[in-house]
């Protein structure tokens, strides 16, 4: 298989979560050696931690981090830090970066036409992945300024596989929605499964056995719906019966609005994704 990033240089600036997650799944895979990497933390600790664990080069500066690469052919510097944070990141970074680098942003609400700017660098790409991506099952929507060339897409796919699928969109408001359903989706997933469980500990159950009754619940659902390909109003109606258990379930959801509830949760979270962009 043709590695994109076999020959690519990256530098992650700030190196929480997301950033380690990358950086764990782009060396689990093989997709770069360690010393293709580099990334910043202000952190003492954080950055002997970061050091030893995975053999990179860990600064202290993140213009040292950006500087690590630039003059490589192939180079990403992604940006990973968090949005309080991004002013001032951008004001330090803005002659350190070369028009010839890619510019990963991961930041919630981060505008491309803001990143642009302030780096003056034009080669922008944007995305959003979500927690499961720490584990290489995340889903991310990315999006990108047309002077990214069809190769350097390519190499950000294969970033992005790192973490679990992409999914390319066409329009940059698409990635506030998908900020909205996807990245923030696990809350909603999380919450449902707490209510399952507690319901479960209300009937007798430990909370150990309701909590893996729920998990593997959810869990089989889910693959069943990937691999049968039907609707799930459809896969619903198979395992409702008239009279029965789940017709009962169903008309209580319905009757307290759960669709309701979801819908405007989804909606305000893609509020809250473009107000952050606009004060950015």
């Amino acid at each position: 298989m043709d590695n994109k990033l076999s020959k690519t240089k990256l530098a992650f600036i700030g190196c929480g979560v997301m950033a380690e997650s990358m950086i764990a799944g782009l060396l689990r895979k093989n997709l770069v050696a360690p010393e293709q990497l580099a990334a910043s933390h202000p952190r003492t600790n954080r950055r002997e931690e970061l050091t030893a664990k995975y053999k990179i080069r860990v600064f202290e500066s993140n213009i040292e981090a950006v500087e690590s690469g630039r003059e490589n052919e192939n180079s990403i510097v992604a940006l990973c830090v968090k949005p309080q944070r991004l002013s001032g990141v951008l004001h330090e970074l803005k002659d350190a970066i070369l028009p010839n680098q890619i510019v990963l942003s991961i930041i919630a609400g981060a505008k491309i036409e803001t990143l642009a700017e302030a780096l003056n660098n034009q080669k922008v790409v944007r995305a959003m992945p979500n927690t499961p991506s720490q584990i290489g099952a995340g889903i991310t929507a990315w999006t990108c300024t047309e002077s990214v060339e069809e190769t350097e897409r390519a190499q950000i796919k294969a970033l992005l596989t790192a973490l679990g699928k992409e999914i390319y969109v066409e329009t940059e408001n698409m990635i506030d929605m998908a900020t909205s359903l996807s990245a923030t989706g696990p809350t909603y997933v999380f919450m449902v499964m707490e209510a399952l469980t507690d319901a479960g500990v209300h009937l007798g159950f430990s909370r150990e056995t309701a909590k893996e009754l729920v998990q593997e619940t959810m869990l089989g659902s889910v693959r069943f719906a990937m691999e049968s390909h039907k609707h799930p109003a459809e896969l619903r109606n198979m395992v409702t019966s008239p009279g029965g258990t789940s017709a009962e379930a169903i008309y209580q959801m319905e009757k307290g609005g759960l669709r309701t509830v979801l819908s405007k949760a989804v909606y305000s979270a893609y509020q809250k994704a473009v107000a952050l962009g606009k004060k950015q």
